[in-house]
């Protein structure tokens, strides 16, 4: 990893970057590595504490935490996510389909912990500082929530896998949330037998990773600059040296 930045004396050790990096670069998709090992109450409240630490538009905390163990629940769900998967695999055509049907999607019944996180858009009144003109700040505040969770889970070891293959009619009625409460993600947890080197889909030959240089642009859309160094190091791959 590069050098500190001259002004940077709020930066965290070396040591302390690298862990974050690492958390960053090994998060995984997990779909079907888990253990059924129960997650202890220690370390579930750790990772939901750092999920509450989210940053959140005019400081408004939209999330709700739903923890999922009943093992009645998770049939019910799982049903949902095979019938919505069969309408999804049915809008792929030709070799495209079946790559699609030979993905492991989901793993609602082996890992022992299912999360919901919701969120409640009325938590902060009508009018939300920060919210005014982007109304859907609250939805991106809660996607945070769920970001900050899954890398503090990564740190503890255990794998998320977030199902978005679910109706949200679906989600209401197996969780019973109220219809102004909006699912934002139903997540599986668990402990994995390993974190894979690369991402499911990019192995399976689904998608690759975007080259980030021709991701980044200079002062307007597409724009051009002067900035060939940094272009060159996002090309080469960065300063880390994490894959």
């Amino acid at each position: 990893m590069d050098a500190l930045a001259p002004d940077s004396i709020h930066a965290l050790s070396a040591a302390e970057r690298a862990a974050i990096y690492r958390c960053i670069f090994t998060r995984r998709d997990v779909r079907s590595q888990f253990r059924p090992d129960p997650i202890p109450d220690a370390v579930l409240a750790r990772i939901l504490q750092a999920a509450h630490h989210a940053p959140s538009v005019g400081f408004m905390q939209p999330w709700d935490f739903i923890l999922v163990r009943d093992p009645q629940v998770k049939q019910r769900l799982h049903a949902a996510f095979q019938a919505a998967n069969a309408e999804a695999a049915e809008m792929f055509e030709g070799e495209r389909q079946s790559a699609y049907r030979a993905l492991k999607l989901q793993g609602i019944l082996e890992a022992p912990l299912g999360l919901c996180i919701t969120c409640d858009r009325s938590r902060a009144g009508a009018t939300v500082l920060g919210r005014t003109h982007q109304p859907e700040m609250d939805i991106y505040s809660t996607v945070c929530a769920v970001q900050n969770l899954w890398l503090a889970a990564r740190a503890e070891g255990i794998g998320v896998g977030w199902v978005s293959i679910l109706r949200y009619q679906d989600l209401r009625a197996a969780l019973g949330i109220p219809e102004e409460i909006l699912p934002i993600a139903f997540l599986c947890l668990g402990y994995v037998s390993e974190f894979l080197p690369a991402p499911e889909l990019e192995s399976a030959g689904w998608r690759k990773r975007l080259p980030l240089g021709d991701l980044v642009a200079f002062d307007r859309w597409q724009g051009s600059g002067p900035e060939d160094g940094l272009l060159s190091l996002l090309r080469d791959g960065g300063v880390c040296s994490l894959k």
